[in-house]
């Protein structure tokens, strides 16, 4: 951000002590404002977190958004199932863990193929949790 001010100043130099310097100084202020709130908004979007726990008896889905509010999912590992929709959602690839009356997302944040690759990982996870009961 230092660097970037100090970029957009250099121009402001060759204005000092005119008028024009105060007509363009709050566009330029304004510029900078926008420039750190859009990065703050992108490092605070990172924190999104997921933990999914798969054992025997249950999974629980837990996921905390950018914002802290914390979103929670549980259902019996036995009826717990794995989908995925190739096309039609809001992503493609998209994943969903589905038990319990409800149909939650997994993955929000992952890549396309990323997706792809947690889907047989999952479906594997349920199934090992099931054998074990």
């Amino acid at each position: 951000m230092a660097v970037t001010c100090l970029l957009i100043s250099l121009p402001l130099f060759g204005l000092l002590g005119t008028v024009l310097l105060w007509g363009l100084l709050p566009f330029l202020a304004l510029a900078v404002a926008g420039l750190w709130w859009a990065l703050q908004r992108s490092y605070a979007s990172g924190n999104m977190h997921e933990a999914l726990v798969i054992d025997t008896q249950a999974v629980h889905l837990t996921r905390t958004n950018p914002r802290g509010d914390v979103q929670e999912w549980d259902c019996n590992s036995y009826w717990a199932q794995v989908d995925m929709y190739p096309t039609g959602g809001p992503v493609a690839h998209y994943l969903t863990l589905k038990g319990d009356g409800r149909e939650v997302e997994i993955g929000v944040f992952l890549s396309e193929d990323e997706r792809k690759a947690l889907y047989p990982e999952l479906i594997s996870a349920l199934q090992m949790a099931r054998a074990a009961r």
